[in-house]
C-alpha cells in the first residue's frame, strides 16, 4: 500500500437553479447524486491515477452507503477498512447552486464519522506501518486525529490534510509541527494559524504556515490559482483557464495530484502544476470526481 487515507465519505445531492433564486419557494433545476466526500475523493482520484490506496471511513447499510462502496472500489480503492455498521445512517452532503454554478448554501451530514474512533485505529495500527503516506480530512474527532498523528510519527509516515472547512480546520491547529502538506483555501489557512489575516498576503500566510512547522503549504485562491511555500522556496502559480461545470471535489483532486507528485519525488513546483491540471479537468465535470481522470490526461491538460 502507498496511501492509507482517512475521513469523510458520503453521498453528494448537488441541486442547481435554472433561473433566479426566489425566497421561500420552489425551483426548477437539475438534481444530481454521486459519491463524495473529501477522504473519500482523495482516495477515488489517487486510484485513477494507479495509487495503491486503503480508506478507512465509515457508512450506513444503506442503499447510499452501498452505492458509495461500490463506485469507490470499482476506482481501484481498498475499501475493506470501511466500516459498515448497522445503526450508521451513510452521510450526506447537500449542495444548492445558483444558475451561474456558485454555491449558495450547503449542509453536510456526517455522523456516522463518529464511528472512527482511537481504539478503530488502534485496532488497524499495521495499515500506518505499511503505508509511504498518511492522508486525512479535518471530519475526524479531535481524539482520533490525536490518534493518527501519534501512530503516524510511531512509524515515521508523512501525514498530508485538507482542512475540510474553516470551522473544522481549527482541528488541525495543535499538529502544525506534524503536517508534511497541507492544502486549505484562504480562509481554512487563517483559521488554521489562528491569527488575524489582516493585510497579509496569501503568500505570506502560506510561508507562516512553514514557519509553524508545516513542510509543504498550498493555498488554493480559485480562479487565481494558487500559492506555495517550503522552508526553501515560494511562489504563486495561476490556474488553468477551463470552462466551468462544477466546483465540487475541485481542491480534492488538486491535493491528490499533489501527493501523486510528492510520492513520484517530483519537484514540488511540478507536483502543484499537476494539482493545478486536476483542478482544471474535475471543473469540466458535473462528478464531484472526474470520471475520465488518468495521468495521462494529467499531463495533457498540462500542454493545453
Amino acid at each position: 500500500m502507498e496511501v492509507l487515507i482517512i475521513g469523510a465519505a458520503c453521498l453528494d445531492v448537488k441541486g442547481q437553479v435554472t433561473q433566479p433564486l426566489q425566497a421561500s419557494t420552489s425551483h426548477p433545476g437539475t438534481i444530481r447524486r454521486n459519491p463524495g466526500g473529501v477522504a473519500r475523493n482523495v482516495a477515488e482520484n489517487l486510484g485513477r491515477m494507479g495509487v495503491e490506496v486503503t480508506l478507512i471511513s465509515a457508512i450506513g447499510p444503506d442503499w447510499a452507503g452501498q452505492y458509495i462502496l461500490e463506485k469507490t472500489e470499482q476506482s481501484g480503492v481498498d475499501v475493506e477498512h470501511v466500516l459498515v455498521q448497522p445503526d450508521l445512517r451513510s452521510g450526506t452532503y447537500l449542495a444548492l447552486h445558483d444558475q451561474e454554478g456558485q454555491l449558495v448554501a450547503a449542509l453536510h451530514d456526517i455522523a456516522a464519522l463518529e464511528a472512527i474512533t482511537p481504539r478503530y485505529l488502534n485496532d488497524r495500527r499495521r495499515l500506518f506501518r505499511d503505508a509511504q503516506m498518511v492522508v486525512i480530512d479535518s471530519n475526524l474527532s479531535p481524539p482520533t486525529l490525536r490518534t493518527v498523528f501519534r501512530l503516524a510519527a510511531h512509524y515515521e509516515r508523512p501525514v498530508c490534510a485538507d482542512p475540510t472547512s474553516a470551522l473544522l480546520a481549527v482541528r488541525l491547529r495543535p499538529f502544525l509541527s506534524q503536517l508534511h502538506m497541507t492544502t486549505p483555501n484562504l480562509e481554512e489557512a487563517v483559521a488554521l494559524l489562528g491569527e488575524k489575516r489582516e493585510s497579509r498576503s496569501p503568500i505570506h500566510i502560506a510561508r507562516r504556515l512553514v514557519s509553524k512547522g508545516v513542510h509543504l503549504a498550498v493555498i488554493t485562491l480559485a480562479e487565481r490559482g494558487l500559492c506555495y511555500a517550503t522552508p526553501e522556496e515560494s511562489g504563486h502559480m495561476p490556474a488553468i483557464d477551463v470552462p466551468i461545470v462544477d466546483r465540487t471535489g475541485v481542491g480534492d483532486a488538486l491535493t491528490a495530484a499533489v501527493i501523486w507528485g510528492l510520492l513520484e519525488k517530483a519537484p514540488v513546483s511540478e507536483a502543484i502544476r499537476l494539482g493545478l491540471s486536476a483542478a482544471a479537468l474535475t471543473l469540466q465535470c458535473r462528478e464531484s470526481v472526474c470520471p475520465t481522470l488518468n495521468l495521462e490526461r494529467l499531463y495533457d491538460q498540462l500542454i493545453i
